[in-house]
């Protein structure tokens, strides 16, 4: 019988290749943030769907078939989302996924790549609403025939696939990297920083880890400024662009009972995060992971934090990486993320060698260097993006309507 911790060389299907995913070193951050901790990366986005989604939609589709409420061939799942879950859901099932309209344009393409339906709702509609993603979902499941919602919001496999899947794979890794000169280690999790959407990661991951390996584990919840997962607040609610991260409810699976502390962030420094790690790491990472790795900073770089454990070689401190920059390739932050905010000395040596070695007559044209601005980036994104748009679903509005 297979682990959590083992992977097959051959897989049966993509499902095989949910889960088990590397622990990376972010030694360049570190660095460049003044620590000595081991901080490191549990990079979700290698998954086969690409997303920390896919292990609780894999476990929620298997036990519904277990308990006979998902049927092979007759139920079609409807799931509200912010459009990773739809992305595991659709690798196996066919499905109706509720989607809010500030959700990525890419999760919508890889939902129908998948032969999902997606429907759109505003995003200003409160949870409660019979509009919102969670409102709507609930009255599609009255009318369909064979509607399944699963609702990752409090279905209890949603903590279960991490208290029993990716908790087991970090104590795995952590334990099994023996502490040299060179790479010191406590060999313990010393700390867990992970983003809370519904919460079933860091509920999950919380318990495994208090209970199975260090009690002492300091565990550090991530929210964004808007939402009341970290309790109530005097800011409005909503109004962050972060995707997959806060919520203006407490979902049924947010177990608030192994939580440390709580962090704060904003969309800017979220957004510029991402970006670095993209840069300096070589990591592919979406907005939610630039959130995780900016609250962990935060939580080392404070009196507490350093002292006990961001100045201390050797200290283990994990980071949740939820996904990758695929969904968000069209969204501003990133195309403003990608320009050099001065030109590089290399990008002047390109052009000098360019005009250098010109040709005395060029009938296809000049080349050019590629960084003409965030810009005209933007507005060739919203170009391309208008013209996939137009020519698949018509008009990409903002009112309600299903994409297919």
């Amino acid at each position: 019988m297979q682990t959590p911790c083992e992977k097959k060389l051959i897989f049966d299907d993509a499902l095989d290749g949910i889960g088990r995913t590397p622990l990376v070193r972010l030694d360049r951050i570190a660095k460049a943030n003044g620590l000595k901790c081991n901080l490191l990366a549990k990079a979700e986005f290698y998954s086969s769907g690409g997303s920390v989604k896919d292990r609780i939609a894999k476990r929620m589709v298997e036990e519904a078939e277990k308990d006979g409420i998902l049927i092979p061939g007759k139920s079609v799942v409807i799931e509200p989302t912010s459009g990773n879950t739809g992305i595991g859901l659709a690798m196996g099932y066919p499905c109706i996924i509720v989607l809010p309209e500030k959700m990525s344009l890419e999760k919508e393409v890889a939902l129908r790549a998948l032969g999902a339906e997606v429907v759109r709702t505003p995003t200003e509609a409160p949870s409660q609403s019979e509009d919102s993603n969670l409102g709507v979902a609930q009255r599609l499941k009255k009318t369909i025939a064979g509607g399944v919602i699963l609702d990752q919001y409090s279905n209890p496999n949603n903590p279960l696939a991490h208290e029993f899947g990716t908790g087991p794979e970090i104590i795995h890794a952590i334990t099994s990297t023996k502490s040299t000169q060179a790479r010191p280690s406590s060999e313990k999790v010393d700390v867990l920083v992970a983003g809370t959407g519904t919460g079933g990661t860091l509920s999950g991951l919380s318990k495994a880890i208090k209970t199975t390996h260090n009690p002492a584990c300091h565990l550090v919840g991530v929210d964004p400024v808007g939402s009341l997962l970290s309790g109530p607040s005097k800011d409005p609610l909503g109004g962050y662009m972060v995707e997959g991260l806060g919520y203006d409810f407490v979902p049924d699976v947010m177990s608030y009972q192994y939580i440390d502390s709580w962090v704060k962030t904003e969309d800017e420094e979220t957004f510029q995060t991402a970006c670095d790690i993209i840069r300096q790491e070589g990591l592919m990472v979406g907005g939610s992971s630039g959130a995780a790795i900016a609250g962990a900073l935060r939580f080392l770089k404070s009196p507490e934090g350093f002292e006990k454990y961001g100045n201390v070689a050797g200290q283990n401190v994990v980071v949740i990486l939820p996904d990758n920059i695929r969904n968000y390739m069209s969204k501003d932050w990133f195309l403003e993320g990608t320009q050099p905010k001065v030109p590089t000395k290399l990008s002047g040596l390109i052009t000098q060698a360019i005009e250098q070695t010109k040709p005395a007559e060029s009938p296809h044209g000049q080349p050019h260097l590629a960084n003409r601005g965030a810009k005209s980036t933007k507005v060739q994104a919203k170009l391309i993006n208008g013209k996939s748009i137009n020519g698949i679903n018509g008009v990409h509005g903002k009112t309600n309507g299903v994409s297919s």
